[in-house]
């Protein structure tokens, strides 16, 4: 009787935890609750601590926080029939739990073949070149594009980022020809360039040393011509003194053989008296100057 006793009080305290585990739910700040009442949406619950009915509320769990989907390579067909395999990955997030559970049974999976969907109908549109120099701009197209097929359901997508991109192998080919073209034909601009940049310094130094040169010879002209002047000026000077000088003796010479003749009257010019102190002066600077010269002669006989 006493074993029978325990094993009911046993089962009454089994059912009473477990009527309390189904009535109390704590909802974590990135959850929450949806809660089906006989089949019917009440609400979403959450955060915090959620009260149920038991044996009529049915509880479904939702997780809001973002999520990525790696989508494996897809073969799409650019405009130009060019085969292309890309892959990507897709970051979404639930906005709206209700929708995302009633409207929609395994999101994540019709999120994905949205995605390919959509991507092979982006990149038919695009010829190759652009399939591999617009991937910024086919990110954003995928992301806009799904992200208008998924609002439905309650989900936001927040970036669509491509992987990569391989396109056929004699594409790889012939790009990789491309590019060691371009790299050399880089390469021999650059050395161009160089050659170019040197010979116009080479220019530029020759252009400056003829123009100090050139500068050189002119300063030196200007300088020669400068003395050739100044000895002109000091020959001519000379030439004024020893001319005036000469015309004075030529006067005196004059008036001696005026004086020899045997006319009684002649004329005296006025200029005679200032020739005359000329001519005086030359004599006696002349007598002077032969003076030491006769002295030291005397002295040596």
């Amino acid at each position: 009787m006493l074993d029978t006793n325990v094993l009911v009080v046993l089962l009454l305290a089994l059912a009473v935890v477990v009527l309390l585990t189904s009535m109390i739910k704590i909802v974590a700040e990135y959850q929450r609750l949806v809660v089906f009442r006989l089949g019917r949406v009440i609400g979403a619950r959450g955060p915090g601590l959620v009260w149920l009915i038991p044996f009529v509320d049915r509880p479904v769990w939702q997780d809001l926080r973002e999520f990525v989907i790696n989508v494996p390579p897809q073969t799409c067909i650019t405009k130009d029939n060019a085969p292309v395999s890309i892959d990507f990955l897709i970051y979404l997030k639930v906005v709206d739990a209700i929708p995302s559970i009633v409207e929609v049974e395994d999101y994540k999976a019709a999120a994905q073949g949205i995605a390919m969907t959509t991507l092979r109908a982006v990149v038919g549109d695009l010829n190759l070149d652009d399939v591999l120099a617009k991937r910024d701009q086919i990110n954003q197209v995928l992301r806009v594009k799904m992200d208008e097929v998924t609002a439905r359901w309650g989900i936001k997508v927040t970036m669509v980022e491509i992987k990569e991109i391989e396109p056929p192998r004699d594409v790889q080919d012939a790009m990789t020809r491309q590019m060691s073209a371009e790299r050399n034909r880089r390469a021999a601009v650059t050395e161009a360039d160089g050659r170019r940049e040197a010979a116009i310094k080479v220019a530029e130094g020759e252009k400056h040393a003829a123009i100090l040169k050139a500068e050189g010879q002119r300063q030196a002209q200007i300088l020669s011509a400068e003395g050739y002047a100044l000895a002109l000026e000091k020959i001519e000077a000379t030439a004024n003194a020893i001319g005036a000088k000469t015309m004075s003796l030529q006067y005196l010479d004059t008036l001696r053989n005026i004086g020899a003749s045997p006319a009684t009257k002649f004329v005296v010019p006025m200029e005679f008296t200032n020739l005359l102190r000329t001519a005086v002066d030359f004599v006696e600077q002349a007598a002077d100057s032969r003076s030491p010269s006769e002295t030291a002669n005397g002295k040596s006989r």
